[in-house]
């Protein structure tokens, strides 16, 4: 077991950021492309809204499950992580910009529905703490930063996650287990990182 995660972990080191770029902007447009051919069903607007953010959302978690990963298996995502992270800024993105031009469509109600539905203040809330963790995710900001607080900016990660859990949540409307499993993931490995942090300060 042992030499089949070490394999895995070699291959995983030598992913080239870029592969990860070209590949992860695919679903999009396949998306995009049973939405116009009728395979998202009778409300295609809608179903292309939600697999949008159903797959920025499943893609964060792979990114917040980067760090336990290499824990408990020694499989290192970390050079591929940033690919990952820029990747659920794209999906959430454009999950927006369906809700925004195809969805509502009626400028002069976008921000009443902000204020007044809650799961899309939480969402929209997400995503403003997105943009600040997507204009600093390259080597210049780390620079100009400083390593210390990049890293204390980038913690809004985590915020930005639960609140995409809850978002999802609460768009279900009704009770489903899906959205409770996704949050649930989140939650279980924000707490991983928590407990981590706290050991680590006390050791």
């Amino acid at each position: 077991m042992n030499d089949i995660l070490y394999r895995i972990g070699a291959v995983a080191r030598h992913i080239p950021p870029l592969a990860i770029y070209i590949v992860g902007v695919l679903p999009a447009f396949w998306f995009l492309y049973l939405g116009l051919t009728g395979g998202l069903g009778v409300e295609p607007i809608k179903a292309l809204e939600h697999e949008l953010g159903l797959f920025g959302l499943q893609l964060f978690i792979v990114v917040l499950a980067v760090s336990p990963l290499r824990r408990h298996t020694g499989i290192s995502l970390f050079r591929i992580r940033r690919a990952l992270g820029l990747l659920v800024f794209y999906y959430i993105t454009l999950h927006l910009l369906v809700w925004l031009f195809l969805d509502v469509q009626i400028w002069s109600q976008i921000w009443g529905d902000i204020l007044k539905r809650p799961y899309i203040t939480i969402g929209m809330a997400g995503f403003v703490l997105l943009i600040p963790l997507a204009v600093t995710s390259n080597n210049w900001s780390v620079r100009k930063l400083g390593a210390r607080r990049w890293r204390t900016l980038h913690r809004l990660t985590y915020a930005a996650a639960i609140l995409g859990g809850v978002h999802h949540v609460m768009v279900a409307k009704t009770w489903q287990i899906e959205p409770m499993i996704y949050l649930g993931l989140i939650l279980v490995l924000l707490a991983l990182r928590l407990r981590w942090n706290r050991v680590g300060v006390a050791a």
